[in-house]
């Protein structure tokens, strides 16, 4: 099996197995750190439960808006999750952030999935498209991968 086949196996159907879990959390604490340049703890509370509930993401900067993207496409939890509460959520990178989340209209996003691809290693082998590809193949996919700009919660 080789790297992307491992790394698409640890999503079945788009939900983490264990082994995932694992990696995720002890990025994140990397991340919490500030050790992980690229990369945020996204939180927001649970549709259903209510709970508090973590994810690490990449987020990434074009023409000074700040993106995040989700790799699996819609049917993830963060993404329901934020849906649910009308974008607010909070980051964390060294120090809480409380955010709103809004949807990128899907024409604009095929050059922040470029520049996401560009940056998000790990997230290669789970999108549709290579990296490096021309961007009229990121405007043929841009539908399946939500991308959301990231704004300060004013109080």
């Amino acid at each position: 099996m080789d790297f992307s086949e491992r790394a698409r196996s640890r999503y079945p159907g788009g939900r983490p197995t264990e082994e995932a879990l694992g990696i995720q959390r002890r990025f994140m604490r990397v991340i919490e750190r500030g050790l992980a340049p690229f990369a945020i703890v996204l939180e927001t509370r649970g549709r259903t439960s209510g709970a508090t509930r973590r994810v690490p993401l990449v987020m990434v900067r074009r023409r000074g808006i700040r993106y995040v993207v989700s790799m699996l496409g819609p049917d993830v939890g963060w993404v329901r999750n934020v849906h649910a509460a009308d974008g607010r959520a909070a980051i964390i990178r060294r120090r809480r952030e409380e955010v709103v989340l809004s949807e990128v209209p899907v024409p604009e996003r095929p050059p922040i999935l470029r520049r996401y691809l560009l940056i998000a290693l790990g997230a290669r082998p789970h999108m549709k498209v290579h990296w490096n590809s021309p961007l009229r193949d990121f405007e043929r996919v841009a539908g399946d991968y939500p991308v959301f700009r990231v704004d300060r919660a004013t109080p």
